[in-house]
């Protein structure tokens, strides 16, 4: 996992560790590595920021001489990505379930995001996490337009079994997630998980479509699936959706494959929003919470 931004944040302390702390000498090896972050799904402005921030806190650092300079450079560039990755906001949906089922009242999530994204298996295995912590939960398959996407998350449901609602293609998916919240109300169902149409993110009607979502079932949140693998198209993805319909988190898919390593960095960066989960791999079972301290360690391969 993330092998390449390891190698390279790795390289940059070795050059670091063995050259002069001033920013004439620290200048050339840090537009180096601004490229080597880019290459590695680091949006440009980004790896900028992480550049400067490394300048700023690293020119005319005085190192004692008994002091380890390695460590004080690995220090300064683990407190500049954790600020990056920390969006200073916490998202605990097991704790949201719990709030909303001491009101009476469910926990609605619409999931937004491309096609490919993953985002129907992040559905069944948020679905069950919330199963294995005893939280009750309902699927809405307001996805009426791809061809298959009704059986794609019955099939999910009939293995966790989940009821699922759904109407015949074609249907209103705002009318799917209206009546798949009321059943919930009615059966005392703890959680709705609702998925939505997923169709390329710059595309008017699907954006419309979310917001009549988002208007009529009015969710307590809104979480955007994003494919790790898909680079800088990640970010575009992250930006458009944030900005047309309003995203209140992510959950990073396919990490376990991801030799780069930028996406979260870029994904958390330009929404702002925390990033909730990472999936990693195929079972239900893999999807982990998101640590941003921990998956700091991890790209810099401590």
């Amino acid at each position: 996992m993330f092998e390449k931004l390891k190698a390279g944040l790795n390289s940059l302390v070795n050059k670091i560790t063995t050259t002069e702390l001033t920013a004439e000498k620290l200048k050339p090896i840090l537009e180096e590595f601004k490229l080597n972050l880019v290459e590695n799904d680091v949006a440009f402005p980004i790896a900028e920021k992480i550049c400067n921030e490394l300048v700023n806190r690293l020119e005319g650092l005085q190192i004692k001489r008994l002091e380890d300079k390695r460590k004080v450079v690995r220090e300064n560039l683990q407190q500049i990505l954790l600020e990056i990755l920390d969006s200073g906001e916490k998202i605990d949906l097991l704790e949201l379930a719990e709030e909303k089922r001491k009101k009476g009242e469910p926990l609605v999530i619409v999931f937004v995001g491309i096609n490919g994204t993953g985002k129907t298996t992040t559905i069944a295995k948020i679905a069950k996490l919330f199963s294995k912590k005893g939280y009750s939960v309902v699927l809405a398959c307001s996805d009426t337009y791809r061809a298959g996407s009704i059986e794609q998350l019955g099939e999910h449901a009939r293995r966790l079994g989940v009821r699922m609602i759904k109407h015949t293609y074609g249907a209103d998916p705002a009318a799917v997630a209206y009546d798949a919240i009321n059943y919930a109300r009615a059966h005392g169902i703890n959680v709705v998980l609702i998925d939505t149409a997923g169709r390329i993110q710059t595309d008017k009607n699907l954006m419309n479509e979310l917001a009549k979502i988002k208007r009529v079932v009015n969710p307590d949140l809104t979480i955007l699936t994003v494919d790790a693998l898909t680079g800088n198209d990640a970010v575009m993805q992250a930006e458009e959706f944030n900005k047309a319909v309003g995203i209140d988190g992510t959950v990073l898919t396919k990490v376990d494959a991801d030799v780069k390593g930028g996406s979260a960095l870029s994904v958390t960066y330009v929404t702002g929003k925390p990033v909730i989960y990472i999936g990693t791999g195929q079972t239900y079972e893999d999807l982990q919470e998101f640590n941003p301290q921990r998956f700091t360690k991890m790209i810099l391969g401590q």
